[in-house]
């Protein structure tokens, strides 16, 4: 560990059929591991995120196609949302520390840390309109639902790419590997404190099953096609 007063966290992934299983390892388990960083556990946080955005996206088709759908694996994955991305991830690292600092970076930065935050507030009035609307496990109003998942997966596809390629790598190449080091120790130091244990791991499996409950969990299904012959 480089300086912090907690050991960082350490993984091991293991590919079965469809599944990938993450496994949390004591910091002196493996000499070959290797720290998780302030950026990439960032980029780790929208990995997580970005799966609710296929779920929202399953859902969405399910629903034009109007087919029936429990309302409970839409408000988990809103719940979910809400709790890990924007209670946590949003408030507590970017919207804390990120933004801040790539303000004070100036240039076309300062509208790459002010737009994201404007459409983490317009987040979190669609995550409360999902979880009203699947509330009781029943949708009254299908076609509705359908179209708000679909712009807030629109909107923040766009959004998460754009903080992973301008506003992070920005924010990284303006510290010392000193500071962000403490940067990591902090943000784990955040995770615990908001989560009382692995917050990302939890939020994995979390996902997970959601998945399952929704059958897209087989990674193997999502394979495209071969293109057609020239």
């Amino acid at each position: 560990m480089s300086g912090g007063v907690m050991a960082r966290r350490h993984f091991l992934v293991g590919a079965g059929v469809g599944t990938v299983v993450v496994t949390a390892l004591p910091a002196t388990a493996r000499a070959d591991d290797k720290d998780v960083g302030a950026v990439e556990d960032l980029m780790r946080e929208h990995g997580i995120l970005r799966r609710a955005l296929l779920v929202y996206s399953e859902c969405a088709a399910r629903l034009r196609a109007g087919q029936r759908l429990d309302g409970g694996p839409l408000s988990r994955t809103a719940t979910l949302f809400r709790e890990f991305g924007e209670d946590y991830h949003e408030r507590k690292l970017e919207e804390a520390h990120i933004f801040p600092a790539a303000k004070t970076l100036g240039g076309p930065l300062t509208a790459a840390a002010d737009v994201p935050k404007s459409q983490h507030q317009r987040g979190r009035e669609i995550t409360a309109y999902i979880i009203g609307a699947t509330a009781n496990g029943s949708i009254a109003n299908p076609a509705a639902l359908a179209r708000v998942l679909d712009q807030f997966v629109r909107m923040y596809r766009h959004h998460a790419a754009r903080e992973d390629t301008v506003v992070f790598t920005a924010w990284k190449d303006s510290l010392t590997e000193r500071q962000l080091d403490e940067f990591g120790d902090k943000f784990e130091e955040i995770e615990k404190a908001q989560f009382g244990s692995d917050g990302f791991e939890a939020a994995a499996k979390r996902i997970a099953n959601i998945e399952e409950t929704l059958s897209l969990g087989d990674l193997a299904q999502f394979t495209a096609p071969a293109p057609p012959r020239a």
